[in-house]
């Protein structure tokens, strides 16, 4: 029998047989990939309006601004662009994208019918304790309205709307929304605090009640129906690239 060693391994040959270091039983906890947490910065940034529209992205400025390479900021910026928040323009220009209100509403009739799908397949397995959490989300958010804070009323909004995202385990739905969602965010904050967002409160009152009564059917259109309220007005919208004169733009 030959025994032969290599880089510590122990092989032996003739028996053929192979004695390796055994794989670490101990798990460790999930981290977020670097491009993930750069991704949410900017898109968050974006979001929050912290980013401008029209407001030039050059890697290297993101990049120090993160403490991160640029690899991760270009990936970032592809995925952003896959999502409509950012483009790029003639001469290579990244720039954030303006809210563009016919990539608004292709957005809105793809995420009203994925929290529809959300909202059906939730809705019978639902406990009491989730239904409480959905109604003490409606109740912030309506506090945030009545007192006009935009940044609270989005945050509950999402706490209410993700009860029933993460009770369908749907991972398709849940993906969908990632990518799209974010381009309604930056539409809702001219909703809330308009009468619009005050009629987001009573639907969700409702919404909360055809759930506790696992209405299924009913729950589920009015989810959708909430979604396709969103109402942008024309005077925001801004031409798409290529309704735009060619300009000269520096990298």
């Amino acid at each position: 029998m030959l025994i032969t060693t290599i880089a510590g391994l122990t092989l032996h040959t003739g028996a053929c047989a192979i004695y390796c270091m055994p794989v670490p039983t101990e798990h460790l906890p999930p981290r977020p990939l670097l491009r993930d947490e750069v991704f949410a910065r900017l898109r968050d940034a974006i979001v929050d309006g912290t980013l401008a529209p029209d407001e030039q992205l050059r890697d290297t400025d993101i990049a120090a601004w993160l403490g991160v390479s640029r690899t991760p900021v270009r990936e970032a910026l592809l995925e952003l662009g896959r999502s409509g928040l950012v483009r790029t323009l003639p001469g290579r220009a990244t720039v954030v994208a303006p809210l563009d209100i016919r990539g608004v509403r292709d957005a809105q009739a793809v995420v009203a019918a994925m929290h529809r799908l959300a909202v059906e397949g939730a809705v019978p397995v639902l406990t009491d304790d989730d239904i409480e959490r959905m109604r003490a989300a409606g109740a912030a958010f309506a506090a945030a309205q009545e007192r006009g804070d935009v940044e609270a009323a989005l945050e509950a909004d999402r706490a209410f709307h993700a009860i029933a995202v993460d009770g369908c385990g749907n991972a398709a739905v849940r993906a969908v929304l990632d990518q799209y969602e974010p381009v309604l965010q930056r539409a809702e904050r001219l909703r809330f605090g308009s009468a619009e967002g005050r009629d987001s409160v009573a639907r969700h009152a409702r919404l909360v009640e055809l759930c506790a009564r696992r209405d299924a059917a009913a729950a589920a259109a009015l989810a959708e129906q909430t979604w396709q309220s969103l109402i942008v007005e024309d005077a925001h919208e801004s031409p798409r690239p290529d309704d735009r004169p060619d300009e000269e733009h520096t990298p």
